[in-house]
């Protein structure tokens, strides 16, 4: 049975891990710009993205959102961040695939949306690029895959890229530097409850 003091205990618990946390910060020696995919079935992919729009202007970056898929402009975080100065906001989409119909039109308008993309993954100014709902485009084959992870891989070495949406393919996510996979557990929609203003929208 151990008898030590629980105060004491808990000071060498801290104190290990903390030696464990100072080493791993210590490997950390370089500064680049990080790619960053958010994928999964679970709610809140768009919203870190944003969380993160936040935090990259309140350290004075300059930030642009494109938007594929969505065609509604009264989210929001449009409404916000749109106000804010340093934010380049583009809604690229024309709303879901199974609202438009249209193949052609969808792969039209994604081409579209790429070359505003390009223009701004070459943006130097750009601290911060989110391709918000990319994924589609790229698993229904409106774009072409290799395309944009060679425009991905030609940005500005310091600049920072967040890609969000449901099933990112595998060439992505192994292109990316950080990967988070948000799981479903459980959705207020599934129990008839419509998508609400400042959590959904």
């Amino acid at each position: 049975m151990d008898t030590t003091d629980p105060t004491e205990r808990h000071r060498k618990r801290m104190q290990r891990k903390k030696a464990v946390v100072d080493a791993a910060i210590a490997r950390a020696d370089r500064d680049q710009g990080l790619l960053l995919v958010l994928t999964g079935n679970g709610k809140g992919k768009s919203s870190s993205a944003f969380g993160m729009v936040a935090r990259a202007l309140g350290h004075g970056m300059k930030v642009g959102v494109a938007q594929f898929v969505k065609g509604r402009q009264d989210t929001g975080e449009e409404a916000f961040f749109r106000r804010q100065p340093g934010v380049v906001w583009h809604v690229l989409g024309e709303g879901f695939t199974w609202e438009t119909q249209n193949l052609e039109r969808d792969r039209a308008t994604a081409q579209k949306g790429r070359e505003v993309v390009r223009g701004m993954l070459a943006d130097e100014s750009l601290g911060l690029v989110v391709l918000d709902e990319l994924t589609y485009p790229l698993k229904y084959g409106w774009l072409d895959l290799d395309q944009v992870l060679a425009d991905l891989e030609a940005r500005p070495s310091m600049q920072h890229v967040v890609i969000t949406g449901r099933g990112a393919p595998q060439a992505l996510i192994d292109a990316a530097d950080t990967v988070t996979e948000l799981r479903d557990v459980k959705h207020a929609f599934r129990a008839g409850v419509r998508a609400q203003k400042g959590v959904d929208l």
